[in-house]
């Protein structure tokens, strides 16, 4: 009889251990569960614990819902802007499912469809944010503004999926390969016509900076001139009032010291002169037995020699 009763024991007690197992859940920290009882929505639990259901997975089912933090991807979506040019945007937002209940109705809680229905949502926001900007609009400092108003219109859509997005960020706005060669080719065409233009505003300063230089230049130069014309001429007054100051001195003695000076420049060396001997030039040659002037009346030379070039002429013969 004992033998007979330990296996049913055993079995008895498998039985209930089986049943107990079945009839228990834990929800974790990192998760939140919906217990269904023939596919109708009994409880939602979002707190941690042990909780008890219907044994066995006919009548009352438990699906665990993970509440972390979730990354939704967007890779090569081809978006266009105001001017009808072209960008491939990639994209990506961190989400959470906020509302299990919303989630088990929207999508039968099936992250992979939910994360579709957020790839279109997400997909038709970046076309309407980048279709309502120009082609550099689209790469100025706006993008912190784009990605919030593609945060704005994807909201909507994901809160009646139970899902709340926390962030939206735009990864990389390129140009697609067919057009990135041709786009290059037209920025560098604008690069190269603003260079030139620059180059020629550069020409242009520069040759006003010199044309304005040389009327400087002129300007001074003609001053200068101006200025040593005036001195020049008052020098020669000078030199003509010395002049005429020696002359009223003793004209004998001045007309001799102008007739020596003629002779200096007149008999150099290479000089053939053709004269009589009686001419006027030889005067004080002819007197020579006498004395041209009078020792004690000759005045005192000029302290300054008057240059020979500016004196009268010698007197004519």
């Amino acid at each position: 009889m004992r033998q007979i009763a330990l296996p049913f024991v055993l079995i008895v007690a498998a039985v209930l251990a089986l049943i107990a197992y079945s009839a228990t859940f834990v929800v974790t920290e990192r998760d939140q569960a919906i217990q269904l009882r023939f596919g109708e929505i009994q409880r939602v639990i979002t707190r941690p614990g042990i909780y008890f259901k219907v044994p066995t997975n006919v009548v009352d089912t438990v699906q665990i819902i993970d509440k972390r933090l979730q990354t939704l991807e967007l890779d090569n979506n081809i978006v266009q802007v105001k001017d009808s040019r072209q960008y491939v945007v990639d994209a990506f937002t961190t989400y959470r499912i906020t509302d299990p209940r919303a989630f088990r109705e929207s999508v039968a809680g099936n992250l992979t469809f939910a994360e579709e229905r957020l790839k279109t949502r997400l997909d038709a926001a970046l076309k309407r944010v980048y279709g309502n900007r120009t082609f550099d609009a689209a790469l100025s400092d706006a993008r912190s503004e784009m990605m919030k108003e593609v945060s704005d219109l994807v909201r909507p859509e994901a809160a009646t999926l139970g899902i709340e997005i926390v962030e939206l960020r735009i990864r990389r706005t390129e140009l697609p390969e067919n057009v990135l060669d041709r786009t290059f080719d037209r920025m560098r065409s604008e690069r190269l016509a603003e260079a030139s233009e620059l180059r020629a505003e550069g020409t242009q300063e520069a040759r006003r900076i010199t044309a304005e230089a040389d009327r400087q230049a002129t300007v001074l130069v003609a001053e200068a001139n101006r200025d040593a014309d005036i001195l020049h001429g008052e020098g020669d007054a000078e030199r003509n009032r010395i002049f005429a100051d020696a002359y009223t001195l003793d004209t004998e003695f001045f007309e001799f010291y102008r007739s020596m000076q003629a002779y200096a420049d007149a008999l150099g060396t290479g000089t053939t002169m053709v004269l009589t001997p009686d001419t006027e030039f030889f005067r004080y040659f002819r007197d020579s037995g006498k004395s041209a002037v009078p020792p004690a009346t000759v005045p005192t030379a000029p302290s300054v020699a008057p240059p020979a070039a500016a004196a009268p002429a010698a007197p004519a013969p």
